[in-house]
């Protein structure tokens, strides 16, 4: 979907070229340091009890799980069922 406006598009572009290549690339890593936050929140509303770990690959799998090829993303699957059948409480 694209809701802006042709002019406004261009304006904006050439509002951001203005700026410094420095101010641009820190925008870029504060957009990116946003985003981050933003996975972590919905990881841990969905799993408030997610270790770092559990969260930093939810982030990875965010980030680039569609863009893994099949057999990467099946050992990733793989491994972590591992740490989930390792890690498992056990009964009383």
């Amino acid at each position: 979907m694209k809701d802006t406006h042709p002019d406004m598009e261009e304006r904006f572009f050439r509002m951001i070229l203005e700026r410094s290549a420095e101010e641009r690339l820190r925008m870029g890593f504060e957009m990116n340091a946003m985003v981050r936050r933003l996975v972590t929140a919905s990881i841990l509303q969905d799993n408030p009890e997610a270790s770092d770990e559990e969260i930093k690959i939810g982030i990875f799998r965010r980030f680039y799980g569609n863009d893994l090829p099949p057999e990467i993303a099946e050992k990733m699957r793989f491994e972590e069922d591992k740490r989930k059948i390792v890690n498992r409480p056990t009964k009383p």
